[in-house]
This record gives C-alpha cells, sequence and structure tokens, in this order.
C-alpha cells in the first residue's frame, strides 16, 4: 500500500510501533546527552495533543505556530499538531519582533509553543496578536515561569485523533515578512506524503542501512529539514541527533561520540568544515603535508570511494569513521568543495528544490558524479525549460496549494497547466540531469541587450586564489563616454 493511500496517523503510529525502543531524537547540551526513543516521542505528542484538543480548545485546521532552535520536542510539538487536526506554523527565530508579528497576523494562530529561550519574545506577539489565547513552553519546568510547561501536562494519552483529507494544508511555511505581506508556502499532506515517497527512492539509492544515525544542523522551521532531515529519516527510523554548537570542533566530536552516518546540509557549512580540515594540515609537519598532497593527487585516478577512505584514514577517524556524507542544498555548491570531499572519500549529493515544490526537486545520485548537476527530477515531478526565458518549470503532486491569503500572488508563479516557475535559470542534458545556471531575477541586461547572469561571472572570478568572496552586480552609470549597465 503506497503511502498517499494512508492517511498520517497511521503512519504515525506504524512508526512509534515498528521502533519503539529506538532512539528517535536526542540532543546534545551542557549537561550531556537527553534522547527520546520513538516511543518516548509518541507519548509526549499524544498528552500535547490531548491538551490542545480539550483545554485549548484548538478546532480542526486552526493554526499552531511554533517558536524554537531545533531540538527533540519540537518534533513532539509537530506531531502533537497534526494529531489535533491543526496547521502547524514553524517560525524563524532569526526573524525581528516586527517581522514575526507580520507573520502571525497574517496566519492568526491560536497556540504558539515556544521554547524557554524565546518566551519573552512569545509573550510581548501575544499581546499585539489577539488570535493567541495559548502559550505552551517546551521545555522542561521551570521555577520561575508562569507558563505551563508540556512536559506538567497531565498523562491523557487517549482520543479521537482529528483525521483530515489530503488536501488540507499540513504546514504553512513563511518567508521574510520584512516588505509587504508575508509569502506563506501551504504544504499540504498530499504533498508531503509525494515527498516522503519520492524521497524514500532517493535516500535508498544513497543509503543502505537499517538504523542510520543523522546529525541535524539546519533550523526545524527550513522546510529541507523539516522534509527530509526530520520527517525522511524519522520515516525510515533513524536516530536524529541535534547539537546547541555550531562549531566544527564541537560537531566532529558528536560525530565521533554518536558515529554518525549522515547530514543534511548547506554549501557555507561544507566550505567551513573543508577550511577547517585545511588549517589543521596547515599545522602538520611537513612529511604529513607531503603525503598528504602526495595521496590527494593520486585520488584523483582512484574512482572507488572505499580506497579513498582508507587512504584518508586520518581524516575519516576525526568524522567518526562511519560518516558516509551528505545532502546538500538551500544555495549552489562550490564544485571545488564538492570535489575536495568526494576526492577524499566523503559523498556530497548535491539537491535542489524550492519551498514551493515542498520542498526537494532533485537529488544528484547518479554514480557518475557530475558534481555540477544537481541530478534528475525525483519520481513523481516533470520538468521542462521555457524556451523564451529559460527559466526550470517544475509540475507534479508535491506543488504547493498556494500562498496563505494571496490568491493572485499564486497565479503568478503556477499557470493554468500546474506549471510552478522556479524562477531559476537551468539546462537539462540529454541525460535528464539538470544544471543550475542562474536567477532570472539576478539577470543583468546590458544597453545593448546582452544578457548576463552574475553567478556565472563570480564562479570564473572565484577561481582566483587572490578572492575569498565574490558578489557580482549590475550597477547603472549616467557618465563618461556610454551610459548604460
Amino acid at each position: 500500500m503506497g503511502l498517499r493511500e494512508r492517511n498520517i496517523l497511521s503512519l504515525l503510529e506504524d512508526r512509534t510501533n515498528n521502533y519503539s525502543d529506538r532512539v528517535a531524537l536526542g540532543l546534545k547540551n551542557a549537561l550531556g546527552w537527553r534522547e527520546f526513543t520513538y516511543k518516548g516521542i509518541g507519548l509526549l505528542s499524544r498528552k500535547l495533543a490531548w491538551h490542545l484538543i480539550n483545554v485549548a480548545s484548538v478546532e480542526k485546521g486552526e493554526k499552531v505556530a511554533i517558536l524554537s532552535e531545533s531540538k527533540p520536542e519540537y518534533g513532539a510539538c509537530v506531531f502533537a499538531s497534526i494529531l489535533a487536526g491543526t496547521t502547524t506554523v514553524p517560525l524563524d527565530v532569526k526573524l525581528t519582533k516586527y517581522e514575526l508579528n507580520s507573520i502571525l497576523s497574517d496566519c492568526q494562530p491560536k497556540v504558539i509553543l515556544v521554547s524557554q529561550h524565546y518566551l519573552e519574545t512569545a509573550i510581548a506577539l501575544k499581546e499585539t496578536i489577539t488570535s493567541i489565547e495559548t502559550i505552551l513552553v517546551m521545555d522542561e519546568p521551570s521555577n520561575n515561569s508562569e507558563y505551563t510547561s508540556i512536559y506538567e501536562l497531565p498523562n491523557n494519552f487517549d482520543e479521537k485523533w482529528r483525521k483530515r483529507s489530503s488536501k488540507s494544508t499540513v504546514f504553512i511555511i513563511y518567508t521574510s515578512g520584512t516588505t509587504g505581506a508575508p509569502k506563506g508556502v501551504e504544504i499540504t499532506f498530499a504533498n508531503m506524503f509525494s515527498q516522503l515517497e519520492d524521497l524514500k527512492i532517493a535516500i535508498n539509492e544513497i543509503l543502505s542501512l537499517e538504523h542510520g544515525r543523522i546529525l541535524s544542523i539546519l533550523p526545524m522551521n527550513h522546510l529541507f529539514e523539516m522534509t527530509v532531515g526530520f520527517s525522511t529519516f524519522m520515516n525510515f527510523g533513524y536516530s536524529i541527533y541535534y547539537t546547541q554548537s555550531l562549531k566544527p570542533k564541537d560537531i566532529l566530536s558528536i560525530m565521533r561520540e554518536k558515529q554518525i552516518n549522515f547530514m543534511i546540509v548547506v554549501p557555507a557549512f561544507l566550505k567551513l568544515l573543508k577550511t577547517t580540515i585545511e588549517a589543521e594540515l596547515n599545522n602538520a609537519s611537513p612529511a604529513e603535508k607531503a603525503a598528504f598532497k602526495s595521496m590527494y593527487h593520486a585520488a584523483k585516478f582512484i574512482p572507488c570511494s572505499a580506497i579513498r577512505k582508507r587512504m584518508f584514514k586520518k581524516i575519516h577517524d576525526k568524522f567518526g569513521g562511519h560518516f558516509i556524507g551528505c545532502i546538500s542544498g538551500g544555495a549552489p555548491l562550490d564544485i571545488h568543495v564538492g570535489k575536495f570531499f568526494d576526492r577524499i572519500g566523503l559523498k556530497i549529493y548535491q539537491g535542489y528544490g524550492l519551498s514551493e515544490a515542498s520542498p526537494v526537486v532533485s537529488i544528484n545520485t547518479d554514480k557518475r558524479q557530475e558534481l555540477a548537476s544537481v541530478g534528475r527530477p525525483l519520481k513523481s515531478f516533470d520538468i521542462k525549460i521555457d524556451e523564451e526565458t529559460g527559466e526550470l518549470l517544475v509540475k507534479g503532486p508535491a506543488v504547493m496549494k498556494g500562498y496563505h491569503n494571496q490568491e493572485e500572488l499564486t497565479k503568478t508563479v503556477i499557470d493554468e497547466d500546474g506549471w510552478l516557475h522556479s524562477g531559476d535559470i537551468a539546462k537539462i542534458d540529454k541525460d535528464g540531469h539538470i544544471f543550475i545556471t542562474g536567477r532570472i531575477k539576478n539577470m543583468i541586461v546590458l544597453s545593448g541587450g546582452k544578457k548576463v547572469f552574475p553567478e556565472e561571472v563570480e564562479a570564473v572570478l572565484e577561481k582566483s586564489e587572490y578572492l575569498s568572496e565574490v558578489c557580482v552586480l549590475g550597477v547603472s552609470r549616467t557618465f563618461g563616454s556610454k551610459d548604460g549597465t
């Protein structure tokens, strides 16, 4: 039976039962590890859902907002919201109160679930957002807090959980509300099920693990993390670990301690990790430097990653010895960074997507390792290139329901035939691999009509050893012998 033929409640029940005593989510803090089994997360989710229905009196389809850093309780809050039949609105903790106020004014949540760290922000928001009736704290009880912790709720675990249709909205993911009306991307249950089906196929091509151990470093309010780093890996029954520190030294320590197999990252993290490794190499002895340089050159001619791993065993030991690699998304991967990790035996699978597609459109799982490509589209997607603009168009069951309260704006990105206009300029090779070459909005049109994509110019300039960061932009000038851009 396919996932779409089942409902989300039975899926949650299955995973709780099948992986009952296995660690689901864990967090490293100053006091050590706090770990939750699948059964434990299930129980915490149920008693919170019971409270939402019977005490907070949320109705089916109402909104529940979450304002918190990534932590195990975040997952319990998402599951509780689903059980209670509500729509979850994950909030970006980096936004200002003004931006959060704009977003909450748009979606009008009845409940806000907040970590202790952001409690004061939530209290201030409640004063201006009249729809908010309840604040619940996601951390264990604090003596000086007048607000109820989810841990203090009574142990009521049984209720007639609320089923919703596949077309119902499960998440609203907002972009910043700084300018004008904030854009809230509505993701339905059908969208999520489509992603879970597609990503199960893609992940099986990458990993063959009965029990994977994942380190999560991306914010849960990002749909990339929510869909892949959380939902997909829990669907596999993997153990997901969080950290409060993003320092490479601390992350490597956790990778060794928990024998981490895989991660979901953004390119900036990989660049930082490469810099950290290179800094250690610079402090090594001349003999060690020469040995690395020699092996690094030789590895170019060795296609087998297992042999490369043995060649660079010292580096792999710093990762814990069990690390396979990661999916990189959210921004273009620097090819030089990708080649570095590939050369030392770590797999970097570049992905591509956008929130409006729930969000993953493709992951490069191809054996030929064409690092510049973001791979072929996932199974349920159709893609094509607009012949006039070169824009990548996407179609499939994972394309969003629309922007919340913005029907006209939705029509500007999803046409009458259901094609989502990505805003990205792309090429597709004869084998169906996608190459993203720029953004339509970034395109610079010169006075002579020539179109220049800054990403292409940046890619050339970044090769220079004299430049560490590059940004190309168009500037109009009204002086000199020739006006123009």
